[in-house]
């Protein structure tokens, strides 16, 4: 039968076949590169960038996101309230506190990141804090510190670097295969094989997407809702803190698609979420459900 360490053994080995997979992809298209142009150099800084790639993403990857998100360290003389919640919440769920940080942004939503519970981080926007009160930000609280709690942070946290720097080297190849025919000097076999890895990472960047589809399950939100409303014993209280998250109308400024998988709603609205990336990106059950998943408990 399924238990938490299973969830939890599930995420690891996922986490490792995506930076395994991401050092096969960047190695191949190394010795592509080499075997073309009869240097084998290239190949060994395939190897090395691969190497320290997976080694970054692992150990850095929590900074990026924070950095992206544009949070900001929270003090608990700034937040009492938000201090004393996850403090508390962190002592009954057995768990180091995270680092807290808080988003400027309107858009109430939040998420958690790291590589492990005691190398972690919750961040909340202040919109989030308008909007909940006491009992509905500790249900949000508790959903994000079971995501430490079930080892979730680790694989959506290493995703944003991995997957998202495949559909950068797709960009970056096609602009660079794009300038040939402005320059006489450059080399056409060169052109020829940045267009063609360009094409080739074009055509793999949206299949990394929908890697990210299947490697976050949404099972993984129905989780941590479950374990959230167990550890407040409040069930209500997180139902209720969806139903105003997912009914507020606009996404938030800095949420992108390599990042929406980590909020505990889907932060790309106001037509974001209308595009094609968005919706193959949609990592989240539908809140209805999840609302409904949470008073059925609660009943």
């Amino acid at each position: 039968m399924a238990t938490l360490y299973t969830h939890q053994s599930q995420n690891v080995r996922k986490t490792w076949f995506l930076m395994t997979t991401f050092f096969v992809v960047v190695i191949g298209i190394a010795w592509v590169f080499s075997y073309l142009m009869q240097n084998p150099s290239i190949l060994y800084f395939g190897v090395i960038f691969s190497v320290g790639m997976n080694i970054w993403s692992y150990w850095y990857s929590d900074k990026l996101v924070i950095k992206m998100s544009g949070a900001k360290p929270a003090t608990r003389e700034q937040y009492f309230d938000l201090w004393n919640a996850v403090e508390n919440l962190s002592i009954t769920a057995g768990l180091p506190m995270p680092k807290l940080y808080v988003i400027d942004d309107s858009s109430p939503n939040a998420f958690a990141t790291g590589r492990d519970k005691d190398h972690s981080a919750v961040a909340v926007t202040t919109g989030l804090l308008a909007i909940l009160d006491k009992t509905e930000l500790e249900g949000v609280i508790a959903h994000e510190l079971s995501h430490i709690g079930n080892r979730d942070i680790l694989l959506g946290t290493v995703v944003v670097v991995l997957v998202g720097f495949i559909a950068i080297m797709s960009e970056m190849f096609l602009r660079t295969a794009g300038w040939g025919g402005a320059s006489r000097d450059r080399d056409n076999r060169l052109m020829l094989i940045l267009m063609i890895v360009g094409v080739i990472l074009a055509i793999l960047a949206p299949i990394a997407a929908k890697l990210i589809h299947f490697a976050i399950s949404r099972k993984r939100e129905f989780l941590a809702d479950a374990s959230g409303a167990l550890l407040t014993r409040y069930p209500e209280g997180l139902a209720s803190a969806l139903e105003k998250i997912s009914s507020y109308p606009h996404g938030l400024a800095r949420a992108s698609t390599a990042t929406a998988h980590l909020y505990i709603s889907n932060p790309l609205k106001d037509g974001k979420a209308k595009s094609f990336m968005s919706n193959l990106l949609s990592t989240h059950p539908r809140p209805e459900e999840r609302i409904a998943a949470l008073r059925e408990m609660g009943n």
